[in-house]
């Protein structure tokens, strides 16, 4: 992944308080980015009572969005945007909002800054397109499914794609298949796309609704800014509606060719420990190698592997080997409907013992197995084929939630495998 730079931030301003107001100024209409670096005191996602404060941001006297502090008593940089600014002097308000904050969760204010980006900046155009975000009005005062993180990519056509990565989904996708087949228990979702037109408004804009179709936006604007609100359990949008909770989230602007969207995480590695975080309060959690339902493992405990893959009726799992064991341990964990039908690069996650270092591990498998029926009633196929094309990440989670260090650093060539085949490494 390829992160496109900015500009440099033209005004700072280190104040720490709670309510303060942040005069700013600015020589000519451009959209702004505004980075709030704040502390929650008290706060911890993972409790229940104390997840994090909400703060209200007002520029120029209205109310515009809100910022949930979701890493809590950590001081951290909140970049969101405040959209078309006209020049001249300015004023932005932060203050806690007292409804949606949880009751043991403050708010403290370190530093503001501010980057104008005018048009014909790089940055701007991705900026100026970027999804205004209602919170999904079923997860108001629970500091459930936040949006972390918003990516940009720029598709051909002059195509802007924009994708959410939330802390996790209540529907669709249960927790145990999340670690199986994407490596991950956060929810991410392509959100908005646009074709920029040669004249303002003039592009086709489409979002991904219920279903995981993708329809024509018939929404509200705010200024250049589409408004979205997440519409169901596994955050599928609609253009339709608006709740109190409002984020204008600064997206990240990449490109994501030589590994999975995922990488995006690794990146913002605050995704990883927000979303343990959740899992740990949701009660989501439970102990090593021990079966619970649709319940996961500390999400330390995993193994993490990044690959591309191109299957015809196969489906992949992947088991590794500790040294000090003749046992293996499966992506999949017994359970065959766990495996990666899907083609491109994928990630999954294989659960090892408590305290697994990477000078622990032996040995790694891919399974090549036939990929269920597509359809209730179909037979099952008589056989498959995994490519595997090549291996892009291997890496633990350091006591941190942060990705370790990337321990792929073999040279590759593709392996086809026939189903009930398997693929064996032994160095990487």
């Amino acid at each position: 992944m390829r992160t496109i730079r900015l500009s440099v931030v033209l005004v700072t301003l280190a104040v720490s308080a709670h309510a303060e107001r942040f005069p700013f100024s600015i020589g000519q209409t451009s959209e702004v980015v505004a980075e709030l670096r704040m502390i929650s005191p008290g706060s911890d996602w993972g409790e229940s009572g104390r997840e994090a404060a909400l703060a209200d941001v007002k520029l120029d006297g209205k109310l515009e969005q809100q910022v949930m502090l979701y890493a809590g008593a950590s001081s951290y940089p909140y970049r969101v945007f405040l959209g078309t600014v006209s020049p001249g002097d300015h004023e932005l308000v932060v203050e806690r909002n007292e409804q949606y904050s949880a009751r043991g969760s403050e708010l403290q204010i370190e530093r503001v800054s501010f980057e104008p980006f005018a048009a014909g900046d790089p940055y701007y155009e991705v900026l100026a397109h970027a999804p205004v975000l209602f919170a999904r009005k079923n997860t108001l005062g629970r500091f459930t499914d936040i949006p972390l993180v918003v990516y940009c990519e720029k598709l051909p056509d002059n195509t802007l794609q924009y994708t959410v990565i939330f802390s996790n989904e209540d529907g669709g996708t249960s927790t145990r298949a999340l670690m199986s087949r994407w490596g991950r228990t956060t929810d991410i979702e392509f959100a908005y796309r646009i074709q920029i037109g040669e004249d303002a408004g003039s592009g086709s804009e489409t979002i991904q609704t219920s279903g995981h179709n993708e329809e024509a936006f018939h929404g509200e604007h705010w200024g250049s800014h589409a408004q979205l609100i997440p519409s169901t359990d596994n955050n599928m949008f609609s253009d339709q509606g608006n709740s109190p909770i409002r984020y204008q989230i600064a997206p990240v602007a990449v490109e994501v060719s030589e590994h999975s969207r995922e990488v995006v995480m690794d990146e913002n590695p605050i995704t990883y420990l927000v979303a343990a975080k959740e899992l740990k309060r949701e009660d989501k959690l439970r102990p090593f190698g021990i079966a619970a339902g649709e319940k996961v493992s500390d999400p330390r405990n995993y193994f993490y592997i990044e690959y591309r893959v191109k299957n015809v009726r196969g489906s992949v799992g992947v088991r590794v080997r500790r040294k000090t064991e003749q046992v293996e341990h499966s992506s999949a964990m017994g359970r065959p409907d766990l495996g990666i039908v899907r083609d491109g690069w994928v990630r999954t996650a294989v659960e090892l013992p408590p305290g697994t270092k990477a000078e622990d591990l032996a040995t790694i498998s891919f399974d090549c197995l036939v990929a269920p029926p597509e359809e209730k009633g179909e037979p099952m196929p008589h056989s498959g084929t995994c490519a595997i094309e090549t291996i892009g990440k291997l890496f633990l989670l350091d006591a941190g939630y942060k990705p370790g260090p990337n321990l792929w650093k073999a040279q590759w060539r593709q392996h086809e495998l026939h189903s009930g085949e398997s693929l064996l490494l032994t160095s990487w």
